[in-house]
């Protein structure tokens, strides 16, 4: 894999948007791999395809692909709320690749896979409305929330410019399927719950260590009003997922 990026395709395009689109998918192109399987490419999907930027040819994996030039931190900007709403519901959010560059020399600086099947109503938030004077006027956008993922699901494909052995990004990958088998309407306090536990930067917890986030919980998920319950259900969940070893009388491990 390497991290020059095509720039003299950007010779034929004034906007800058258009620019690192254009220059990014012909990267992407050349170097990308499905995470998914042994496919060693991807091939771009048809123009105008919502969402979806590549597609695996062995198996059909979407990707889509974000990019900035900035280091991404806390929020990723994204499409439409309600539709990125309706996606997570009904399981078809893409696999996402979010790519940072540098533009002064148009190389990868780094690239982080977030797998499809751990994108729950938590990680989302909306935009304010577009201004009435808009061309969308009224039109609501959504943030993908970083901090709302577990790092376990903030796989590094390239790192400070160094490519991570892609047989490394598949066992990430595969170590992360077993969530594809909740339902989307059931994952998201699964993976709330396992991103309090990642928090505690422990390798062994407490039932009480997770309990004292139950506010951070109770704020995600406004509706109940049986957080313990649910975090006792949900670490459950992780043990049967092979997530956490349960070590008893309330003590945890995370799984290695």
């Amino acid at each position: 894999m390497g991290v020059s990026m095509p720039s003299h395709l950007a010779h034929a395009y004034r906007s800058r948007s258009q620019c690192v689109r254009v220059i990014s998918e012909a990267w992407g192109e050349e170097n990308l791999y499905c995470a998914n399987c042994d496919s060693p490419m991807l091939e771009r999907s048809r123009p105008n395809t919502p969402a979806i930027d590549f597609l695996c040819p062995r198996c059909a994996a979407p990707f889509q692909l974000k990019c900035q030039s900035r280091p991404f931190s806390r929020k990723i900007n994204d499409a439409g709320y309600e539709a990125m709403r309706r996606a997570i519901v009904e399981g078809r959010t893409p696999n996402l690749l979010a790519l940072q560059y540098d533009p002064l020399v148009w190389t990868v600086r780094s690239v982080v896979l977030i797998p499809r099947f751990v994108f729950s109503l938590s990680c989302i938030e909306q935009r304010n409305p577009l201004r009435p004077t808009a061309r969308r006027k009224n039109w609501v956008g959504c943030h993908i929330v970083l901090t709302n993922i577990p790092p376990d699901a903030r796989i590094s494909v390239i790192a400070d410019g160094v490519p991570v052995s892609p047989a490394l990004v598949r066992q990430q990958y595969r170590r992360l399927r077993p969530l594809e088998k909740l339902r989307p309407d059931a994952r998201g306090w699964t993976l709330d719950v396992l991103n309090v536990v990642r928090s505690l930067g422990k390798e062994k917890f407490s039932l009480d260590d997770v309990y004292i986030r139950s506010n951070d919980l109770q704020s995600l998920h406004p509706g109940n009003r049986h957080v313990r319950e649910k975090i006792r259900q949900q670490l459950q969940c992780l043990r049967d997922l092979g997530v956490v070893v349960f070590l008893g009388r309330g003590r945890y491990a995370l799984k290695s």
